[in-house]
């Protein structure tokens, strides 16, 4: 299948090189990206040539999160419209923390809001010294809620209330000490990585690798599945609330929210 918005490659060791494609606008997803994605993750699945993947953003950035005119548009959305559109957006989210299969993340650049998210279902992220992460979504008076249970797993709670209320970004460096990277390397050495990391992920035996993934998620459980419709619910008002609305239209316009302002 064709895709406009990613670049798909797979090799022949079977590791399957997925670059976000929009880098016009930093990789931000919409709804049309959330789907490639949904699908593609379900496709990668079931192939049984593919061994692991290789997630990256193509241009400047990994991810800048959410599409702010995409989402600013769900202010003419019913409230129903808008709680089924977050749900392709969480179904996104689950279906990449589902992979069954070893997913390394390539971060530069941007990885805020949900690019944070996207590398917090990476099993191991390798971030370049200059990247910046964040979930920065209350600086724009909505919440980092479908991404939530995912990045509260892998950084903990105390991280999440340090990093969530505030909305503050951090370094590459903070992003390792806190468990969202595993690895930070000069921008110009991630080619490089990444080549030693897939070498040390192929050593394991293909079966092994999926049943550890999921032996992990067996034994330590995961409050991804009850968080679900609380999250859901919590993003699909905060888009559409005067707050989110007044943040999102000030980023956009280049200026302060009246909040700050």
């Amino acid at each position: 299948m064709a895709y406009s918005y990613l670049l798909l490659d797979i090799d022949n060791r079977g590791v399957a090189h997925v670059a976000l494609h929009r880098p016009e606008v930093h990789n931000a997803f919409d709804d049309k990206l959330i789907g490639e994605l949904t699908q593609l993750f379900e496709q990668l699945d079931k192939d049984k040539a593919v061994r692991l993947a290789v997630l990256s953003g193509n241009g400047k950035s990994f991810c800048a999160g959410g599409d702010l005119n995409w989402m600013r548009g769900m202010k003419d959305f019913s409230r129903a419209e808008n709680i089924a559109d977050s749900k392709k957006l969480s179904g996104m989210y689950a279906r990449i923390h589902n992979f069954s299969k070893p997913l390394i993340g390539i971060v530069h650049g941007a990885a805020l809001g949900g690019g944070s998210g996207l590398a917090a279902v990476c099993d191991f992220v390798i971030a370049s010294e200059d990247a910046k992460f964040g979930f920065t979504e209350t600086r724009l008076g909505i919440l980092p809620a479908v991404i939530s249970a995912y990045a509260i797993e892998k950084i903990g709670i105390s991280a999440a209330r340090a990093y969530f209320i505030s909305g503050m970004q951090f370094s590459a460096a903070v992003a390792k000490e806190i468990g969202l990277a595993h690895r930070v390397v000069p921008q110009d050495a991630l080619n490089a990585a990444r080549e030693e990391i897939i070498h040390e992920f192929l050593k394991a035996g293909p079966e092994a690798s999926c049943k550890a993934k999921q032996l992990i998620r067996d034994v330590a459980g995961s409050i991804a599945s009850k968080a679900t419709d609380v999250s859901v619910i919590a993003i699909a008002d905060a888009r559409i609330s005067d707050e989110g609305q007044e943040g999102m239209d000030a980023l956009l316009s280049k200026r302060k929210p009246k909040w700050v302002a």
